[in-house]
């Protein structure tokens, strides 16, 4: 294959990338707290010494995957009327306890677990500001959470949710839709916490905008699926010359 063949594969892998992650961004539209996935392409330059190019060429570009680039816009609040919704305005992470660790997130969609405690859903027990999982008793039936995160009941103050956030949100490593790992990002306590009750903040993808940039990138691949298909046609019909003149 020659230079043109190998840049063509190189883009088209990456385009089938920035396709799957439109895709999964479209897949999560609905997802409480979801943040959208950017994939970052470079590029990255080769020399063509010693041949693979054209005479007078001295390098070629090669489409790179650098990274992927994560939205942190918020996403619009929902207002649900449960009580045991949450939602943050402004920045932040809920803290839960997994059994991997820590991890942060923005969906508050909690509820009161088998055992009495605040869990996401999946069962992951929501931290208070001690790091501790937060517990209610079968007494505990009037549940008010104030602008501060401040957790009470008719029985009084039970808790105050821990909301932290990170100087390099970037870094985190997202661990399925809903949960982050901060790896070696040193969380950093919300010092106003702004959490509002009876509400859930949706995800930050906007459907129409994303299916349109799938529409695009899908376009691009069948242009680029094209170009490589005359490509090695204009290489058979090349080799079938060179071959006719050599038998004649």
């Amino acid at each position: 294959m020659d230079s043109p063949g190998y840049i063509l594969l190189s883009r088209l892998s990456l385009q089938e990338r920035s396709t799957q992650a439109l895709a999964h961004n479209i897949a999560n539209a609905d997802t409480p707290g979801f943040r959208a996935m950017r994939p970052v392409f470079g590029q990255v330059m080769v020399s063509l010494r010693g041949g693979g190019g054209m005479p007078g060429d001295s390098s070629m570009s090669f489409p790179q995957d650098r990274a992927t680039w994560r939205d942190m816009a918020p996403g619009s609040l929902q207002t649900t009327g449960n009580k045991l919704d949450l939602a943050i305005d402004g920045e932040g992470f809920f803290v839960v306890e997994t059994p991997q660790g820590e991890r942060y997130t923005r969906a508050g969609r909690f509820s009161i677990g088998a055992n009495g405690r605040l869990v996401d859903q999946e069962g992951n027990a929501v931290l208070d500001s001690r790091s501790r999982p937060i517990a209610f008793s079968a007494q505990d039936t009037q549940i008010e959470i104030t602008k501060g995160g401040v957790i009470q009941s008719e029985n009084g103050p039970i808790a105050t949710l821990q909301l932290v956030r990170f100087e390099n949100p970037q870094n985190l490593m997202a661990e399925g839709n809903r949960l982050f790992d901060a790896k070696n990002e040193a969380p950093v306590p919300v010092e106003r916490p702004k959490v509002v009750q009876g509400a859930l903040e949706g995800s930050n993808v906007s459907p129409i905008l994303e299916m349109t940039r799938l529409t695009a990138e899908m376009r691009e691949f069948q242009y680029a699926s094209m170009f490589t298909e005359r490509e090695g046609e204009r290489i058979t019909n090349a080799v079938e010359r060179i071959m006719r003149r050599r038998s004649s």
